[in-house]
């Protein structure tokens, strides 16, 4: 299978479960940042906001997955976030759980602030 070329290739390739899930994140991505670009970054859906990453967020088998791009926000949230986490950079949804809106978008709203501060040297 080629590489998505765009957001909306790579959600019409998916089946209806994940692609029902994905639509929600990327609404609440743009609602959270609409002024973030979007487009594909290593194979998946991804939001840049001012030239830096923000989030980019995939489907797989058995789960979805959102990467925030920052291990301070993902720490923010560890203890609510429990299990999910399942790298330094990956929080983990399966499809079966009630769709996460709320952690989601103070994820994303803490990674706004985050982007938001002046770059650290």
């Amino acid at each position: 299978m080629d590489a998505p070329a765009t957001v909306e290739d790579y959600l019409a390739a998916l089946p209806e479960r994940s692609r029902v899930v994905l639509e929600q994140v990327r609404a609440l991505v743009k609602a959270t940042a609409p002024d973030a670009d979007e487009g594909i970054s290593y194979g998946m859906p991804a939001f840049r906001l001012r030239g830096r990453v923000f989030v980019y967020y995939a489907a797989f088998t058995n789960h979805w997955s959102l990467f925030p791009g920052s291990k301070a926000v993902i720490d923010t949230f560890r203890e609510e976030l429990g299990a999910r986490i399942t790298g330094p950079g990956t929080i983990r949804f399966a499809y079966d759980e009630p769709f996460p809106a709320g952690i989601v978008t103070a994820i994303l709203q803490a990674r706004l602030v985050e982007l938001a501060a002046p770059k650290k040297r």
